[in-house]
């Protein structure tokens, strides 16, 4: 529940309800986490799996912004836009959980979820492979004359792969309509971002490109939702940007890891920063909400993932025979 911190006041230009959709639906995705990880310490979710708590705004805050035939392609910790951009949850938890219910019918799991009926052109389990899989959707859409941008979204350990170089050069030289939004997390695994890049603020690698960069406080969903407002715009009108989302996950790289490379000092220093307790405030010192309100999203939150796991668990288990099925050689 949001105290009454001192924060800075809602721009006119946020539509009250955008705002309430945002604190909703950032409770939605750390409800989903949370139940993910007590999955995954019960042994029912295999392989591994990568939570997007404390990175909430940046989902929320960006996602907001675009048309439903508006464009994403997500991480490997990509379940926080999946969420946003309005997928179902009983079959996402399907996936997760290995049902013949999921989005790929229970053979992909955490890293794998798509829905191109929801413009989610999917998660990817390498770093940085989905930027060029946005970049020819942009393509896409500038040949065809569509009306939508592209969203692609990695972290900062994406910046130095080459998939990035690549793609970004592309769009840049064809002036494609495609936001690049790098979450950075602080760490690539175990890697401090402070250690492998020698830039304070890492939107300066834009310059390189000849396109614009910006870096926003990424637990600050107001911020990243007016700051992702003006870089839609230009990129709807002159081409490619890149937004920084400066965030911080409390769990490690995956459940796979012990998290032994961080202090519990620096990790107490970002939960003071939670990004649902300052839209909360936002939303408390603006009258937008009051309490009940706050209480009613995260049960309602709760009780929808809770809701989808019995659903995934009352599922099937994908057909011995389909074991061939969807394979491609």
């Amino acid at each position: 529940m949001p105290t009454k911190r001192k924060t800075t006041p809602v721009d006119g230009g946020i539509n009250p309800e955008k705002l309430r959709w945002m604190y909703k639906t950032m409770w939605q995705i750390r409800a989903f986490e949370e139940k993910v990880a007590y999955l995954f310490s019960r042994g029912l979710v295999h392989g591994t799996t990568h939570l997007y708590i404390g990175e909430e705004a940046t989902a929320v805050g960006v996602i907001g912004n675009l048309t439903e035939a508006d464009l994403i392609a997500s991480t490997h910790r990509g379940h926080g836009h999946t969420i946003a951009k309005g997928i179902d949850l009983n079959r996402m938890a399907a996936e997760l959980l290995g049902k013949a219910t999921g989005y790929c019918k229970g053979k992909g799991g955490s890293m794998h979820i798509a829905d191109l009926s929801r413009g989610n052109l999917g998660a990817n389990g390498i770093v940085g492979g989905g930027i060029p899989i946005a970049v020819g959707a942009a393509l896409t859409t500038r040949l065809k004359k569509i009306d939508r941008v592209v969203v692609a979204f990695f972290g900062d350990g994406a910046l130095n792969e080459g998939s990035f170089h690549e793609s970004v050069n592309l769009a840049a030289v064809w002036n494609l309509p495609i936001l690049f939004v790098c979450e950075d997390n602080q760490y690539g695994m175990s890697m401090s971002r402070r250690k492998s890049i020698k830039l304070d603020d890492l939107s300066e690698r834009a310059r390189g490109y000849g396109i614009p960069g910006k870096t926003m406080d990424g637990n600050d969903a107001v911020e990243v939702f007016t700051t992702t407002n003006e870089a839609l715009a230009y990129v709807r009108r002159e081409g490619p940007m890149l937004l920084v989302s400066e965030t911080y996950r409390y769990v490690g790289h995956s459940k796979s890891d012990a998290n032994r490379y961080r202090t519990k000092e620096e990790i107490a220093q970002w939960r003071e920063k939670d990004p649902i307790e300052r839209l909360g405030n936002v939303l408390l010192q603006n009258n937008i909400s009051d309490g009940k309100f706050f209480l009613e999203a995260e049960a309602a939150a709760r009780e929808e993932v809770d809701a989808a796991v019995a659903f995934a668990q009352a599922s099937p288990d994908p057909a011995f025979e389909t074991i061939m099925e969807d394979v491609y050689a």
